[in-house]
């Protein structure tokens, strides 16, 4: 089925962070634009001080078992595992490309990847640095954190957020917050040098546009029941809603809103809550309750229901890629999405199966331009898939560790 519609105190602190705000070619990492070249000896042109530029993606895993507590930093150029630090009991692990936070129930824990890239649309930059234990967010295991290259916001389950200086994180230092006023729904996402939120008040969600000091600077006349689920793709940010999607975007500084909707009844449970996808792609995946996946053109403003079977991970690369799903029987199928037909399957990857963890959590596909990758806890391993040939098992990489929780970075 495919629906297509045409459619004070923090004050002062306020002000460094809104100062952080660059559209020069700096990038996250770097404090200041780079200098105009006026000799052979000028700083060239995307350096960031301490790191080292690629041609490539420079990708690395970040691996986590909640139990030991023991954490890795896997690279996938070199093959070499990093240690870091022990963090127990954690029940999720979210990245924002370059840092990894392992949500626990008493915080939420840092650690600086050492790669990332900075994407300027008509070209990228690549970097590598050393990996690096930040520190602690005083935020639980369901607090929500997005970055942009300047600020990181730290939504707690509450809808209290707090606003990080990126560029203190880059340093290895947590910085003292900024405090957003009022309460949010969900994930406060930092985008085009503003903030997206929805806002609770008179018993109603709102979607609003912020300044990064937490003042109303729009309010797209859009509805959006039960927000759940976001994801920032090039043509703008995508919320997931009861009905379906909003797609927000900005232009020359305005902002304006369109809806996405499925064009059909969708019970809750098969809702689109969970977004994944590759970093850049303007294909997004979720699981459409137990049996089927969502996958959402952007571009094309469509969805598309394919059914499959019972579904534990899915992600896709996009662009004519397959839709990747990693099935209760412990295998990996690839569909067509197109024409929601099956067209390749691997043979059981898992040692243990697939089955979720104590804390709820279950092994996920992370996918980049090439290769995509499933964790195998009880085999203490990650797969490496090559998709674009059969689901070829291209690489395995063996480990001292229970891989519970992965996430890649450097994308």
């Amino acid at each position: 089925m495919t629906v297509r519609r045409n459619v004070t105190p923090w004050a002062s602190a306020a002000l460094v962070l809104a100062a952080l705000l660059t559209t020069s070619c700096g990038g996250p990492g770097s404090n200041t634009a780079p200098p105009e070249a006026s000799s052979s000896s000028a700083v060239p042109h995307g350096h960031v001080e301490g790191a080292r530029e690629a041609a490539e993606q420079q990708s690395r895993l970040l691996l986590n078992d909640p139990v030991s507590g023991d954490t890795r930093i896997l690279d996938l150029i070199t093959g070499r595992v990093h240690t870091t630090a022990q963090v127990k009991d954690a029940v999720r692990l979210g990245t924002d490309g370059r840092f990894g936070y392992l949500h626990t129930p008493g915080g939420t824990h840092v650690l600086d990847s050492g790669v990332w890239m900075v994407d300027h649309g008509d070209h990228v930059h690549y970097y590598s640095a050393a990996t690096r234990d930040v520190g602690e967010l005083p935020a639980g295991g369901r607090a929500q954190v997005r970055s942009d290259a300047a600020v990181t916001a730290v939504t707690d389950e509450d809808g209290r957020t707090l606003l990080y200086d990126r560029s203190e994180l880059e340093q290895g230092k947590i910085a003292t917050p900024v405090t957003l006023p009022g309460t949010h729904t969900g994930a406060v996402v930092p985008y085009e040098e503003h903030l997206l939120a929805f806002r609770n008040g008179s018993g109603t969600t709102e979607l609003v546009v912020l300044d990064r000091r937490g003042k109303s600077v729009a309010s797209p006349d859009v509805t959006c029941e039960e927000p759940r689920g976001d994801a920032v793709t090039r043509r703008g940010v995508i919320f997931g809603c009861a009905d379906g999607a909003l797609l927000l975007r900005a232009h020359n500084g305005a902002f304006t809103a369109e809806a996405i909707p499925y064009g059909t009844d969708v019970p809750a449970t098969e809702r689109a809550t969970v977004f994944r996808h590759r970093p850049g792609s303007d294909t997004l995946t979720a699981a459409a309750g137990d049996d089927a996946v969502w996958v959402l053109d952007v571009a094309e403003r469509t969805w598309t229901r394919v059914n499959t079977g019972p579904v534990v991970a899915v992600s896709t690369a996009g662009e004519g890629s397959p839709l990747l799903v990693l099935e209760s029987d412990g295998s990996l199928h690839g569909y067509d999405i197109a024409t929601g037909q099956q067209t390749a399957r691997t043979e059981p990857l898992l040692t243990g199966g697939t089955r979720t963890g104590t804390d709820g959590s279950a092994p996920v596909i992370e996918v980049d331009r090439s290769r995509a990758y499933v964790n195998d806890p009880d085999g203490k391993k990650v797969l490496e898939i090559d998709y674009n040939d059969g689901l070829r098992v291209a690489r395995s990489f063996d480990l001292d560790v229970r891989p519970v929780l992965m996430a890649e970075t450097g994308r």
